[in-house]
């Protein structure tokens, strides 16, 4: 079981077998782990957006989590995620990566819309915005289980975003 599965068990009080009372099996306790990240991120871009913050403003904190957790290959579930369910015994039907990445894109292109809307953010195609963003993320926390990579990569890449992006 992954590192930060079992720190959040120690954190909650809960053992092995109590994680698995209260989750059926282990893709529901992938799939519960998707859906926290997914809302959670979600949740935080709607209010800020209600809320009338910069655009600009918000990148810069996504991007300033993205970027220590882009550093920290030690606690990344990207490559756990992707083995379990990539695996053919998970329902296709289900396509939980599938819904995950589609309500990442919404969530995305709403910043990205809000942002060129307010002026700060350049006429982008959103799309390839977003595939810039969240392939840089997954590939770098994914490779950073496998290979050394320097903890200067994740910053110059979303730098380089920015740029793209802000006006």
């Amino acid at each position: 079981m992954n590192g930060l599965i079992k720190s959040d068990i120690k954190l909650g009080g809960l053992s092995r077998g109590g994680l698995y009372r209260h989750y059926g099996s282990t893709a529901e306790i992938f799939q519960a782990i998707v859906e926290h990240l997914m809302y959670q991120q979600a949740d935080e871009f709607a209010e800020k957006i209600r809320q009338g913050i910069s655009a600009v403003q918000i990148l810069e904190e996504v991007f300033r989590r993205y970027e220590t957790e882009m550093a920290d290959s030690k606690h990344s579930l990207s490559i756990a995620i992707y083995e379990y369910f990539t695996n053919p015994e998970v329902s296709e039907s289900n396509r939980p990566l599938f819904v995950q990445y589609e309500h990442s894109k919404k969530m995305w292109k709403e910043l990205l819309n809000y942002g060129i809307q307010r002026g700060e953010f350049q006429n982008v195609d959103t799309d390839a915005v977003f595939e810039l963003i969240i392939y840089a993320y997954q590939g770098v926390r994914m490779y950073s289980r496998l290979i050394s990579i320097s903890t200067e990569v994740p910053g110059r890449m979303l730098r380089q975003i920015k740029s793209i992006l802000i006006k």
